[in-house]
């Protein structure tokens, strides 16, 4: 018999389909993506992980610290074709207890020029009853580790509450759960990442888990990048005196750099990409210091190269997410990522990505 061909991977073709794509408007776009992934047209990655990418965290074994951050996989339709791709773990969400719209279309803006995204989507969610049910209804032989992302209704008289339902139906079927209080476009719900309501949140979630029959599932809390230094210190001391298990840093910015070109720069919502890279590594290095390196932080913001993702292990992440860069580069982006963060490990002498962790970080 002769050998036939090997076939590419389906995910090369999305450099072509990418200017297509950008005829749409950024959410019709989305669509399209997230049912082509269902439909398992966007292929696989059959690439293995280099050991030295390999990360071990709260009693489990990410095959790469590269994950999708939340607001790619809304309604957790796709996670596995997600984990396929070649990512170490992906989070899904954001969920609200109660199905809702969310903000009014449009409400996704590109800035092409920036390499951004400005967002005011709103917690638009299907409600945790079908979130739940894509959970228990995935294979869990697919590999890779899940995280769920709960938030808020938009005007609920109890927010706490609020994540108290979504924890409580999600904990049993996910990886880590994330507490999101630091979504710009929902009214009011910063205000919990101050001091007294993020202790009382935090023990009303601890006090549920510490109920539950099984594994402790580890909670982990997503932050803003614009906090200030007060701010940022007490939330640092409540995460470790609650003994929370992680925090992200960070979530999407309501500033606007001066040096935005893009014409929707002026939009209202939370800006990610690019221009969020500098501040929230940043925020991340302060965080490790604050935290002593004692808890593993998730740093996210303006990822879109293997270098991005080593400079944020060396100031102090574990894991990363990335998400606004798959808008431009596609999927292929992160096999790419993959081999030149291995090449710069390889480069430093480093034996592993844990090596390297906090490693630019001065005053511990």
């Amino acid at each position: 018999m002769r050998n036939e061909p090997a076939k590419r991977p389906v995910v090369d073709l999305y450099r072509f389909v990418l200017p297509a794509l950008r005829l749409f408007d950024p959410e019709t776009a989305h669509g399209i993506t997230v049912r082509a992934l269902e439909l398992g047209l966007a292929g696989a990655s059959s690439e293995l992980d280099s050991p030295r990418l390999r990360i071990k965290l709260w009693g489990k074994t990410f095959s790469n610290p590269i994950g999708l951050a939340a607001g790619f996989d809304k309604d957790a339709r796709v996670i596995n074709a997600l984990l396929s791709l070649g990512f170490g773990f992906v989070e899904a969400g954001t969920v609200t207890p109660k199905a809702q719209p969310g903000n009014p279309r449009p409400r996704i803006f590109r800035l092409s020029d920036d390499r951004a995204v400005i967002n005011r989507l709103g917690f638009n969610s299907p409600g945790l009853e079908p979130f739940v049910e894509k959970l228990r209804s995935r294979n869990p032989q697919a590999g890779g580790l899940v995280g769920a992302n709960i938030g808020a209704n938009r005007g609920s008289p109890d927010p706490v509450e609020d994540y108290a339902t979504g924890f409580s139906a999600v904990a049993g079927l996910v990886d880590y759960v994330t507490v999101n209080i630091s979504s710009p476009n929902t009214p009011g719900l910063r205000d919990l990442q101050k001091e007294q309501a993020l202790s009382g949140l935090l023990d009303r979630l601890v006090n549920i888990r510490a109920n539950m029959v099984g594994d402790s599932v580890p909670i982990v809390v997503k932050i803003a990048p614009d906090l200030d230094d007060d701010e940022v210190a007490s939330i640092a001391q409540v995460v470790l005196d609650k003994q929370i298990d992680g925090i992200i840093v960070s979530n999407t910015t309501v500033a606007r750099p001066p040096q935005l070109r893009g014409r929707h720069r002026d939009e209202t919502g939370g800006l990610s990409g690019v221009p969020l890279r500098a501040p929230s590594t940043a925020l991340l290095a302060k965080v490790f210091r604050l935290t002593g390196g004692r808890i593993p932080l998730i740093g996210v913001g303006g990822i879109a190269s293997g270098e991005d993702v080593y400079a944020k292990i060396r100031a102090g992440a574990s894991l990363v997410q990335l998400y606004t860069a798959l808008v431009y580069e596609g999927p292929g982006l992160i096999s790419k990522i993959k081999h030149d963060l291995d090449a710069l490990l390889e480069r430093d002498g480093a034996a592993n990505a844990a090596a390297m962790i906090g490693h630019d970080v001065q005053g511990l």
